[in-house]
C-alpha cells in the first residue's frame, strides 16, 4: 500500500529535498508518494519544518509522526494541535557540520591565531600556546551532537568536560550534571562551547552569575540557542575581560539586526548561523528509516519529549 508523505516546509526547500527523499524511500523498500499538496485527511507522515506554513495540525487525522527536519523543535514542540509522535532530526552531516566548526573555533581560540591574524603593527611578539592536554573545554548540552563534538575535542588532546540536566555517562569525558554540576563545569571552562535546546529551563543559563563562575580569559563559543546566553551580561563580562573573547553563530533575532552591538565589538566574532545545518542527503536517510520504522510497529527514533522540550 501507497504511504502518503506530506513534504511541508519552506517552499524553497523542496527542490533540495524531493531527489534524496525519495531515493531514501526506495532504498528502504517503501512505496511512498512524496508530495507538497496531499489532502490533509490522506496523509501518512509529514516532514515538517517549524517555519512551513502548515501550523494546525487537526486535519490530518491519520497521520502517524511529525518528522522534524530541523534539530530544534522549540517552534513546534508546544503547538497545541500537534497530539501525535514528534520526532527532531538526528542528521549524521549535521554532526558532522557542527564538530568541524566548533573543532575550528576551540583551536583558534586555544593556539591565539587571532595575535597573528591580525596585527597591524608588524609587533614580533612570539607566544607558545599550551598544549591541547593542558587545556579544560566545558561543553554544555551532552546530546547528540554535544557528546560528538566532545569525542572529537577529547581526540585532539583536550581535557574536556561536559554537562547535562541529567546523569550520563560518555567514556573519556568528565562528566557532571544538576545545578551543582553546572556550577563545577563552568568554574573549569577555559573554552565554554554551547550546545543546549532552547527551552525554558536553559534561557539565559549563561547570566552574569554563571558567567563570573569562568576563570578569568575564558572564551565562549555559542553554535547552539541564541536565548541561552544574557546579551548584556556578555558584554559587560567582554568589556571587564572576564571573557576574553566570544564567538556566536546563534541569536536571540536572526538575522541578527545591524546595530546589535555584538557586530562592531572587536572581541565578538559573529557568524551567520551556518555551523550546522541538516543535509538533505543524509537527513532524508533518517527520515526514511523512521517512517520504515513505523510502518513496521516499531518505535520512532529521536522522539521528543513534550515534558523537557526537546
Amino acid at each position: 500500500m501507497t504511504i502518503n508523505v506530506l513534504f511541508a516546509a519552506h517552499a524553497d526547500r523542496w527542490a533540495s529535498y524531493e531527489a534524496p527523499l525519495n531515493a531514501a524511500f526506495a532504498d528502504e523498500g517503501l512505496e511512498v508518494h512524496l508530495s507538497c499538496d496531499i489532502a490533509p485527511a490522506d496523509v501518512d507522515y509529514v516532514v515538517y519544518a517549524p517555519n512551513s506554513p502548515v501550523q494546525d495540525f487537526t486535519p490530518f487525522s491519520r497521520a502517524k509522526a511529525v518528522l522534524n527536519l530541523w534539530a530544534g523543535v522549540e517552534g513546534v514542540v508546544n503547538n497545541p494541535t500537534l497530539d501525535i509522535p514528534l520526532a527532531r532530526m538526528v542528521d549524521p552531516g549535521m554532526t558532522k557540520s557542527m564538530t568541524e566548526w566548533v573543532a575550528g573555533h576551540v583551536m583558534r581560540y586555544h593556539l591565539g591565531m587571532d595575535r597573528h591574524i591580525v596585527n597591524p603593527d608588524g609587533s614580533w611578539a612570539p607566544h607558545t600556546p599550551p598544549l591541547a592536554s593542558e587545556r579544560q573545554v566545558s561543553i554544555l548540552g551532552m546530546g547528540a551532537l554535544g557528546s560528538a563534538v566532545a569525542e572529537v575535542l577529547s581526540t585532539l588532546g583536550f581535557q574536556v568536560i561536559g554537562w547535562s540536566r541529567r546523569a550520563k555517562e560518555r567514556p573519556g569525558i568528565t562528566l557532571y550534571h544538576g545545578a551543582d554540576g553546572l556550577a563545577a563545569a563552568l568554574s573549569k571552562a577555559e573554552i565554554l562551547v554551547l550546545l543546549l535546546p532552547d527551552t525554558k529551563a536553559t534561557e539565559n543559563i549563561l547570566d552574569a552569575p554563571a558567567l563570573a563562575l569562568l576563570p578569568r580569559g575564558a572564551f565562549v563559543i555559542n553554535p547552539g540557542r541564541g536565548p541561552l546566553i544574557d546579551d548584556d551580561a556578555l558584554l559587560k563580562a567582554v568589556d571587564q575581560g572576564q571573557v576574553a573573547g566570544a564567538t556566536l553563530d546563534v541569536f536571540r533575532t536572526e538575522p541578527l539586526p545591524a546595530d546589535h552591538p555584538f557586530w562592531a565589538h572587536p572581541r565578538i566574532t559573529v557568524t551567520p548561523h551556518i555551523a550546522a545545518e541538516t543535509r538533505p542527503s543524509t537527513a532524508a536517510r533518517v527520515i526514511a528509516e523512521n517512517i520504515r520504522r513505523g510502518e513496521a510497529g516499531l518505535p520512532f527514533l529521536h522522539l521528543v519529549d513534550r515534558g523537557s522540550g526537546y
